[in-house]
């Protein structure tokens, strides 16, 4: 299959409204769409804030010079939450659809398949190994930071390190 048919069948499948495998990987799907929606919406505030946080001069220039100053605040507010809007409105619908894109939905009903063989700790077995991960981490530091105090101690005496 050429490279535009496959760009072409994309572009295709975000247009479309029709859910691929419906019930297969369903919690999955989900959530990725709502980790992707949640990035959007924040993506979205983000914008507000930073890009279009200051939309007068450009409101003044829609509406020209002499335009009325309540004019023009209410054109930068339309502007600025319009775009923001505007690109949560797009994120979601991305969102939407790119877990329905056929590739990607299999890919996350395969990954759901897979989480549902794996063996999860009990509770006692999760804490006894976390207690062992936090001490062996603790050691380590305790002991890189000695090693670290150490050859700084040495280098000092034959000079190579001075204060």
């Amino acid at each position: 299959m050429a490279k535009s048919e496959k760009d072409v069948r994309f572009w295709r499948s975000l247009a479309s409204v029709n859910l691929y495998k419906r019930n297969q990987g369903r919690v999955t799907r989900q959530l990725t769409a709502g980790a992707i929606i949640l990035a959007v919406v924040l993506a979205a505030w983000a914008l507000t804030v930073t890009l279009l946080s200051d939309l007068q001069p450009v409101a003044r220039w829609f509406l020209g010079d002499g335009a009325d100053p309540e004019a023009v605040s209410r054109m930068a507010y339309m502007l600025r939450y319009g775009t923001a809007g505007t690109v949560a409105a797009v994120g979601i619908w991305f969102a939407y659809r790119i877990v329905n894109y056929p590739v990607f939905a299999d890919f996350l009903v395969d990954v759901e398949g897979e989480l549902a063989k794996v063996s999860w700790p009990a509770t006692d077995e999760l804490r006894r190994a976390t207690v062992v991960v936090l001490v062996v981490m603790l050691l380590l530091s305790f002991v890189l930071f000695s090693y670290d105090v150490i050859w700084q101690q040495i280098l000092r005496w034959i000079g190579v390190l001075r204060f």
